[in-house]
């Protein structure tokens, strides 16, 4: 009876409850009062709470109705919404079956294959929603995409859910449902590419060495060239519909739409070749640096860009031209023959473009070749301290300690600057990342770098080399600077140093390092030495060099100079001017006693070549030196087929 009774109150509203205690109470007082009204009061009581339950579940059931009427209201609603929906509404099935299709669907796609986009996406959504099951992303069930169906772009949004099914076994399978809504979207995208189309993309067009190659055409003959280098320039610019102006004598600026920029690209830049067609009395062949920016809000910032990548193009030889676009260079041309003649307003454009890539990154990572030598550990050592410098964390890859170095090694251990700045291959793939300015010194080849693995890891890359181009070339640096008359890599980064908009002030250990690599390529100032050779090291001189510490570094023990004596005395002259000898002794050395016997035999009158072969593990190692007309480099490429490990330098 008991829970009878708590029933019929918990039916009640919690009003109604207040109101029966309330005449519950006055009720039992009226009885203490006059005993006569218990029976009469109890059954009023039951009365009163009969009708009050009586008639609370008939309000109930009023609201019930009127909700139900309302809910199959909404349910039309939304039914007839979907039925006489605005846009094109499809839903679909896990495996891709359609269940259903709006009447707009149906119209929209009626002259149209929509059966295989329609396949194709349910696949795409498949996939998505699978992934999502396995993140924390899951519970985000919206799908967005867009998808060209005829001549139109849709934006196809739309939702998952799930549906509980069960297969033969009778277990449960997860299944989905998708709604997807078809919304044209052509004309936001035409309106969204139209406004980047018409962005302005700036460019910079030089000349390059224009007062030098001008100084080599014939008086009259002048003002016929430049006209006819203006007009090819201008005609060019024409077929973007451009604005050329001309800013200086050798100098342009041009300004076109960005629609135009994959036409240029398509066209690889043919203004450089039209350039070089020129026809002149005196065979002069002219050459173009372009460089084209679309990077910037303003057209101020994006001229600023394209300046950048002017000195990057300059720095990397001229006659080629460079589009920076999404933090990307991307270069075209650069087939003309490199000029013999080297210049100090190119090596004051590398210091400026090699300064603003440092600046850009957020670290520096300096790498030589295998078996460093002298010439590429100091050259590492100054561009470490340019680094340095500009405030920017440096560090040089050495992941050996050969006997060429081991006494340089020795001296750098003894200063704690230098204790967390050398580091292994191991650590700097640990460190590297794509913001990383990685600058590789001394060599060129990819094949040949302390540890290639490091080319893989970023996108900026600086070369900075001596020797001759080889077919393994490190691909799309952002700057070289190859000198092939150069002395030594060591004469070019002492050369950048100088022409730093900052002042560069050199530890000893890093003057002396320099001029020991100076000195090691042109074997104590003896070969391949120019007026800007001994300007470098003139200059090191000046920074304070302890020239009797450098030459402790280059001293052989005895028993190196015994094999070295005994190679050069089994050598054979070949031709008159080719000694050829063989170090059959095997050892850790091996390469380096090779290189040095192959340096001594150059000492020896009327040879102009020599080449030394040794015993590297299962490798044969050969070095090959030359003070005349042989091109040693492209004779041991040759062999290199054959797995060969060699060194070669041409001292010609």
């Amino acid at each position: 009876m008991q829970n009878n009774n708590r029933k019929v109150f918990e039916t009640i509203i919690s009003r109604t409850k207040i109101y029966l205690a309330i005449i519950l109470v006055l009720l039992v007082v009226i009885c203490f009062e006059r005993p006569e009204f218990i029976i009469p009061s109890i059954l009023l009581y039951i009365a009163i709470v009969g009708y009050t339950y009586y008639a609370n579940n008939k309000r109930k059931s009023e609201i019930s109705e009127t909700l139900q009427d309302l809910t199959l209201t909404v349910d039309s609603a939304a039914k007839t919404s979907l039925i006489n929906s605005p846009f094109p509404l499809i839903i679909l099935e896990t495996d891709g079956s359609v269940i259903w299709r709006s009447s707009k669907f149906i119209s929209e796609f009626a002259n149209i294959d929509i059966n295989t986009y329609i396949n194709d996406l349910s696949i795409d959504i498949i996939d998505e929603i699978k992934n999502k099951e396995k993140i924390v992303d899951k519970d985000k069930k919206d799908i967005v995409r867009k998808l060209k169906i005829g001549d139109k772009i849709y934006k196809i949004m739309g939702r998952y859910v799930n549906v509980k099914n069960k297969d033969k076994d009778k277990k449960a399978k997860k299944e989905y449902m998708i709604i997807l809504y078809f919304i044209d979207d052509t004309e936001n995208v035409k309106l969204q590419k139209e406004y980047k189309d018409s962005k302005t993309c700036v460019s910079i067009i030089m000349i390059d060495n224009y007062e030098e190659t001008l100084q080599r055409v014939e008086a009259e003959e002048k003002a016929q060239i430049t006209a006819e280098i203006d007009k090819t320039i201008y005609e060019w610019a024409d077929l973007t519909n451009g604005v050329l102006i001309k800013s200086d004598r050798d100098r342009y600026i041009y300004l076109f739409e960005q629609r135009y920029l994959e036409k240029i690209k398509e066209d690889k830049f043919s203004i450089l070749d039209k350039i070089k067609e020129i026809d002149t009395k005196e065979k002069v062949q002219f050459t173009l640096s372009i460089a084209i920016s679309n990077e910037g809000i303003t057209d101020k910032e994006k001229y600023k860009s394209a300046e950048a990548a002017m000195d990057i193009v300059l720095g990397r030889g001229g006659d080629q031209a460079v589009i920076r676009e999404n933090e990307i260079y991307k270069f075209f041309g650069g087939r003309a023959q490199e000029m013999e003649k080297r210049t100090k307003v190119k090596a004051r454009v590398v210091a400026h473009a090699l300064e603003n890539l440092i600046k850009d990154s957020k670290k520096v990572m300096i790498m030589g070749h295998t078996n460093p030598d002298m010439d590429a550990i100091g050259s590492s050592m100054g561009i470490y301290r340019l680094a340095k410098t500009l405030d920017k964390n440096a560090y040089i890859v050495i992941s050996e300690n050969t006997p060429t170095i081991a006494s340089f090694k020795a001296s750098i251990d003894k200063d704690p600057e230098y204790e967390d700045v050398v580091i292994n291959k191991e650590v700097a793939l640990e460190n590297i990342d794509e913001e990383t300015l990685l600058i590789v010194v001394d060599t060129h080849r990819t094949n040949y770098v302390d540890a290639p693995e490091l080319l893989e890891e970023t996108k900026n890359i600086a070369i900075i080399d001596h020797h001759r181009r080889s077919a393994d070339f490190i691909e799309d640096a952002t700057l070289i600077f190859q000198e092939v008359y150069a002395s030594s890599a060591a004469e070019l980064v002492t050369e950048l140093l100088q022409y730093s908009s900052k002042k560069i002030k050199l530890k000893t250990i890093e003057v002396e390092s320099l001029y020991a690599g100076i000195m090691m390529d042109t074997k104590n100032f003896t070969f391949k030495t120019g007026v800007r050779t001994f300007e470098a090291a003139a200059y090191l001189r000046r920074c304070g060099v302890d020239i009797i510490r450098v030459k402790k570094w280059f001293q052989s023990d005895l028993e190196s100079y015994n094999k070295i004596a005994d190679i050069v005395k089994k050598a054979e002259i070949v031709n008159d001017t080719i000694a050829i000898s063989i170090n059959e002794e095997k050892g850790k050395d091996t390469n380096l006693i090779c290189a040095k016997a192959a340096d001594e035999l150059l000492t020896i009158s009327n040879i102009t070549a020599s080449f030394v072969l040794g015993y590297l593990g299962d490798k044969i190692c050969i070095s090959g030196r030359s003070i005349g007309d042989i091109n040693v480099q492209i004779i041991l490429e040759k062999l290199r087929r054959r797995r060969t490990y060699y060194t070669s330098r041409s001292t010609s």
